[in-house]
């Protein structure tokens, strides 16, 4: 009887974790106020102290006008969610060098921000 319930749980048990980490777009929007303070998110805008992360999702690392550091425009990397995240959780440590400084160690807020950043298309 007890060997029966633990496996009728399971498949909810599983589901569980998921829920739990879902990225929250709105939540991640909140966040980007917080990087406005350097970056920009409007199409066409000029970043001065840091890059338009308009349409970052899918795009080269150093690839718009600002002025990367040597660092970001040789790392090669092309900006998907996976690389977001790890850059945001340690920017110096994904790419020595970069001029970023900014981490967001909280695993939520820097999901929920790479959401944000999948929508500004």
């Amino acid at each position: 009887m007890k060997f029966t319930a633990l496996f009728a749980a399971a498949p909810l048990a599983l589901l569980v974790p998921a829920a739990a980490h879902a990225e929250d777009v709105t939540a991640g929007a909140a966040v980007f106020r917080q990087c406005t303070a350097c970056h920009v998110n409007k199409p066409g805008a000029v970043g001065v102290a840091a890059p338009n992360l308009y349409g970052v999702v899918g795009r080269k690392a150093g690839s718009t006008a600002f002025g990367y550091s040597a660092a970001l425009k040789a790392s090669k990397l092309t900006w998907d969610k996976a690389t977001l995240n790890t850059f945001l959780k340690a920017p110096q440590k994904l790419v020595p060098g970069t001029r970023m400084v900014v981490a967001i160690g909280d695993d939520t807020q820097r999901a929920n921000l790479v959401a944000y950043l999948a929508t500004l298309k």
